[in-house]
């Protein structure tokens, strides 16, 4: 692309990044004088962008309202975060345009984009596992870099070998390569599942925690049956926190996840006795690994079902305390007026 070209499309980027920009600012990022951003602005003009100039000490020039969308100008960043953000909205459904508005949106900026980062896009939307839950408390977003997020999804979809730098929780780092089967997003954070071949474990990592991705030479077999999205949740539910809590609750799995999400609680239906009555409802057993065991209690009076605590011991004095406030607000009479 001829340089003049190139700065006047760079010019036209600054203006729909917002605000008023003054020729001295523009003309230092484009690196040339006054007087060529004034004839770059020209250039906007005789294609139809509506360039304002803005009069004054602090005056400059900035995209006023037009008859019709100015043409978009997006990084590689903003390309991404676009297409992302119309992707987890149709496949979360919490979209709000109707009909097929967003798919056809998508495919627009997908169109023109350059072959090159297209490509890895659709590496990242092929390999791309969303998970919801409404009920779990929502989490801080943290966003990875793109380039790690482009390079891991690219080793997923075309089974390749990685190497990273991960920064644990405790802020150690370490060199480790995986087999990534797959990248989940969860409760405002973004998850690849993956074989660990330093350690020779299955395990799950934070991709906001991940630099310096390297693909490797070679390719991997995926497990049979892989869904990344169950690991991801039942890695989390499994990993270590101070208290570990096992609970057996009358109800089924779809039943308790109302309230305990599956990255929250692992639940496992248990058979019934053979001389069970048909008609009574099944058991099931709930296991929790958390920080706090406070919040506990009023989720599980919030299940309004049965259920029976098998450790830990402090728990049910926690239960016990919630009971007789309730009982207690219960029992009081209205002030006499």
């Amino acid at each position: 692309m001829p340089r003049p070209v190139a700065r006047v499309l760079t010019l036209l980027e600054l203006l729909q990044s917002g605000g008023i920009r003054t020729v001295a600012e523009l003309a230092g990022r484009l690196d040339v004088d006054e007087r060529t951003v004034r004839r770059y602005v020209g250039h906007l003009y005789d294609l139809d962008v509506p360039v304002e100039s803005v009069r004054g000490r602090y005056g400059g020039y900035r995209l006023a309202p037009g008859y019709r969308m100015p043409p978009l100008m997006l990084s590689d960043d903003e390309a991404l975060a676009v297409l992302l953000g119309l992707v987890a909205g149709r496949r979360t459904g919490l979209t709000t345009a109707t009909g097929t508005a967003s798919e056809t949106a998508a495919a627009k900026i997908r169109r023109v984009l350059p072959e090159r980062l297209g490509r890895r896009l659709d590496a990242v939307l092929g390999s791309l596992a969303f998970t919801v839950a409404i009920t779990a408390p929502p989490g801080e977003a943290v966003a990875p870099e793109s380039t790690v997020l482009l390079s891991i999804t690219d080793a997923v979809s075309h089974h390749r070998p990685i190497s990273i730098r991960y920064t644990a929780a405790d802020g150690r780092s370490s060199e480790r390569t995986l087999h990534p089967y797959g990248v989940v997003a969860h409760s405002g954070r973004w998850y690849v599942t993956a074989a660990d071949l330093t350690t020779g474990e299955d395990r799950t990592f934070r991709l906001d925690r991940i630099e310096g991705v390297k693909t490797l030479p070679g390719s991997f077999e995926l497990p049979a049956g892989l869904d990344p999205a169950n690991r991801v949740l039942t890695g989390l539910a499994t990993a270590p926190y101070q208290h570990e809590v096992t609970l057996r609750v009358q109800g089924t799995a779809e039943q308790i996840h109302t309230r305990l999400p599956a990255g929250v609680a692992i639940v496992e239906e248990l058979p019934a006795p053979s001389s069970a009555d048909p008609e009574t409802e099944r058991w099931s057993r709930v296991e929790l690994r958390v920080d706090r065991l406070d919040w506990l209690p009023a989720v599980l009076a919030s299940l309004d079902r049965p259920f029976i605590i098998e450790r830990p011991h402090e728990l049910r004095g926690l239960v016990e305390s919630l009971a007789e406030r309730l009982t207690n607000s219960a029992r009081r009479s209205p002030p006499h007026e």
